[in-house]
């Protein structure tokens, strides 16, 4: 018998990467387990793979009543929710200049309204259950500083953290213990996504560093010997000094 037997998890974005190997983890333990993903087909060969004590759900943080629906068919299939994986999450990147309100609408629309309101969901359920639960939410070291051209990621993980303390407070009168947790860097095929969003960033960066080390500057204006050693030194390439090839950050994927 595993220390999970009887439990039922709902583990969101759990197709591939962490949370395949959050579903994976529960089985060997003896929890059954929802593989919730937007990804219908990939969840269903994932919960077949996996084996018997896992089934697959349709889910799309993004709407109500997708959220509705998938709680409702867990309830059906297991009796109720023992235990919320909050993983569905999306990754992007650029300046702060750069940004733009698509994407921070995607990733707070995921990360942020995602987890909230299937949070919500759950906790209702097992709080007419009368159970009492557990809920995890997957925040980030991202979400616990910023980084260099990660703003609204990080920030989305940031909000992780505070509707994490949030919901603690609130929902342990109903037995309901709310925690997050913040990896850094887990290699997976999740890794692939930021490995293209650096790769282009660094592209972007070396073309930004060329551009502005060869734009006319009035030398006439530096003349004192001085003046014009700091010249040469301030122009002269070089890494930001923030940047990192493996930004410490959370990057599980919504499938």
């Amino acid at each position: 018998m595993g220390r999970l037997a009887g439990k039922s998890a709902l583990i969101t974005g759990s197709a591939r990467g962490i949370g395949r190997a959050f579903a994976e983890a529960y089985a060997g333990e003896g929890a059954t387990v929802a593989i919730a993903d937007i990804d219908l087909d990939r969840a269903s060969e994932t919960a077949r793979q996996i084996g018997d004590a896992a089934y697959a759900l349709q889910l799309d943080v993004t709407r109500q009543s997708s959220i509705d629906e998938a709680v409702k068919a867990a309830e059906e299939h297991a009796g109720g929710i023992d235990i919320l994986v909050n993983n569905a999450a999306l990754f992007d990147m650029a300046p702060i200049v750069d940004i733009t309100r698509e994407s921070y609408d995607r990733l707070f629309a995921v990360n942020v309204a995602g987890a909230l309101f299937t949070m919500q969901a759950v906790a209702r359920s097992m709080i007419a259950r009368g159970k009492g639960g557990k809920i995890i939410n997957m925040a980030s070291q991202a979400g616990r500083r910023g980084e260099a051209l990660v703003g609204v990621y990080c920030a989305s993980k940031a909000a992780i953290i505070s509707l994490t303390q949030s919901a603690g407070l609130d929902l342990i009168r109903h037995g309901i213990n709310v925690n997050a947790i913040a990896p850094g860097v887990v290699e997976g095929e999740h890794w692939e996504h930021v490995d293209s969003c650096l790769r282009s960033m660094k592209v972007w960066l070396r073309a930004k560093r060329r551009s502005r080390s060869a734009r006319p500057f009035p030398m006439a204006a530096w003349a004192p010997r001085r003046i014009s050693s700091e010249w040469r030194s301030f122009w002269r390439p070089r890494k930001p000094t923030t940047w990192s090839p493996r930004p410490t950050m959370s990057t599980a994927a919504t499938g």
